[in-house]
């Protein structure tokens, strides 16, 4: 079920309304048969538009939506009129959804606010009527444009999850189960690796009812930046978090290794998430005395900030809110 409800990359065949066509047309009245060229314009194609949508968190609702054609623009007529524009599609997309073009790849669109509305693929515009093509030394011209024809091609719309702080770790790291603990989320929790196959989002309630929001990442292993295990579909989620929460348990064989071979897995995906802001938690603290902490953190940077956790006692869990909270809200440098 968690895999089945939760859509983070969908394939879609998009075709925007033709132009309608110009008209050739001469009007004619009761005391002059030849009053001149009146044909109108044609209307415009209709558009497919994206449009944010903050109570959106998947692209499951658009997976047997793979076929969007906007309605075509009308001809226009005599009397100069012209013609109706194309009705436009407009697609409800969860914030952080990127629109490719899936032949070149090109980015064509990112919707990261509520309510913002992008033009992904244009009408065409409406041919022009023969009035339009009306000069002193032809006043009665033949021709009128046709209407340009819409765009059509395959399209990808990928999400990249928005959260404040993600979570990084090895599979069975104990992210689901802090998630857990300091939020509301329900992860699906067991004793093996990969449970978590789809990013899962929770609110942390902080002191005096503000709030931040934390996602719990599909488990990363070395290799993924070339596709190994979930690979890209766990490593472009990253991208939209400001902070990375490092898990790495207590019972780590080594802690400083496991760190960089998470982070030379983020830097070979992409190179500019090494500018965010790192932050080290040691889960499942509670098994070790004083000493050993000492061991561990002696091993860690010393330039990145460092806390002994454990979800099952909640030791540290306020300490690392605190953390969290200050390094999300802190003034940017000038």
């Amino acid at each position: 079920m968690e895999k089945s409800n939760f859509v983070d990359q969908i394939r879609i065949y998009c075709k925007s309304g033709h132009g309608g066509a110009g008209i050739k047309h001469f009007m004619r009245t009761k005391f002059n048969a030849l009053a001149g060229p009146d044909g109108g314009d044609g209307g415009r194609g209709g558009h497919i538009i994206l449009r944010g949508n903050k109570n959106l968190w998947t692209l499951l609702h658009l997976r047997y939506f793979k076929n969007v054609f906007a309605e075509n623009g009308e001809s226009g007529s005599g009397n100069n009129c012209t013609g109706r524009f194309g009705k436009d599609v407009v697609i409800d997309v969860p914030l952080g959804t990127i629109a490719r073009d899936e032949l070149t790849g090109q980015t064509d669109a990112e919707i990261l606010e509520d309510g913002q509305e992008i033009v992904w693929i244009k009408g065409g515009r409406g041919g022009l009527g023969n009035a339009n093509f009306a000069t002193p030394t032809n006043q009665a011209p033949e021709h009128a444009q046709p209407g340009e024809p819409g765009i059509e091609g395959w399209k990808v719309l990928e999400l990249k999850v928005l959260a404040d702080v993600g979570l990084v770790g090895f599979p069975n790291a104990g992210k689901s189960t802090l998630l857990s603990v300091v939020t509301a989320a329900k992860p699906k929790i067991a004793d093996y690796a990969f449970t978590t196959l789809t990013p899962q989002l929770g609110m942390v309630e902080y002191r005096d009812g503000r709030s931040f929001c934390i996602a719990d990442l599909p488990g990363i292993i070395e290799g993924a930046a070339e596709g190994k295990g979930l690979g890209y579909r766990f490593l472009r989620h990253i991208e939209r978090n400001p902070v990375l929460l490092f898990l790495i348990p207590a019972d780590s064989p080594d802690h400083k290794k496991e760190f960089d071979i998470l982070v030379n897995e983020i830097q070979q995906h992409n190179p500019e998430s090494l500018h965010k802001e790192f932050v080290i938690a040691i889960s499942k603290s509670d098994m070790l005395d004083q000493e050993l902490k000492d061991a561990i953190a002696r091993e860690l940077p010393a330039n990145i900030p460092h806390l002994f956790i454990s979800s099952v006692t909640q030791q540290g869990l306020t300490e690392l809110k605190d953390l969290l909270w200050n390094i999300l809200n802190k003034p940017a440098a000038s």
